[in-house]
């Protein structure tokens, strides 16, 4: 249960990290299509975690705060590199900022997939393959805003798909 117990809470604090820094991108890009695309993927990603930390009171996990703190401080730590190279849409920062969204994403995935394969009886009222469906469709949107800023940033021309 202890490596279970780790993993879970290893989950929960890579989500808060996530969410702080899109809630940063969506303030930033507030009213552009960008930022709506931030706040729809942060209203998605809060809903997972929310299952998540279902799963773990229904499997006998608790949460643990000092894990909690300490992704927030590492995003904060983190976010000062991505605003070195900024946050507007052509910038560098906004292309490492959606290449590491797709990894947590991603991340996301592989841990639904490994609950389901590890057929945990308390967490069976969750359909992990509609969770890794659904993981992969914010994967597929993020990429599509990942080349977008890409191109802006690499070749300026960032309105074409």
């Amino acid at each position: 249960m202890k490596d279970l117990d780790s993993y879970l809470n290893d989950h929960l604090a890579g989500s808060i990290s996530a969410l702080e820094l899109i809630a940063h991108w969506a303030e930033v890009h507030k009213g552009e299509p960008l930022g709506s695309f931030f706040v729809a993927t942060e209203r998605e990603i809060k809903e997972d975690q929310d299952t998540l930390r279902n799963v773990m009171r229904s499997v006998g996990v608790e949460e643990s705060k000092l894990r909690q703190a300490g992704a927030w401080a590492a995003e904060k730590i983190g976010r000062a590199r991505l605003m070195m190279a900024g946050d507007e849409p052509g910038s560098l920062g906004l292309v490492l900022t959606l290449e590491g969204l797709i990894m947590g994403i991603t991340g996301k995935k592989m841990m639904w997939r490994a609950l389901s394969a590890a057929n945990l009886s308390n967490a069976s009222n969750w359909d992990f393959g509609e969770l890794q469906r659904r993981a992969d469709q914010q994967i597929e949107h993020t990429e599509i805003e990942r080349m977008r800023a890409a191109r802006r940033a690499f070749d300026g021309t960032g309105d074409r798909e």
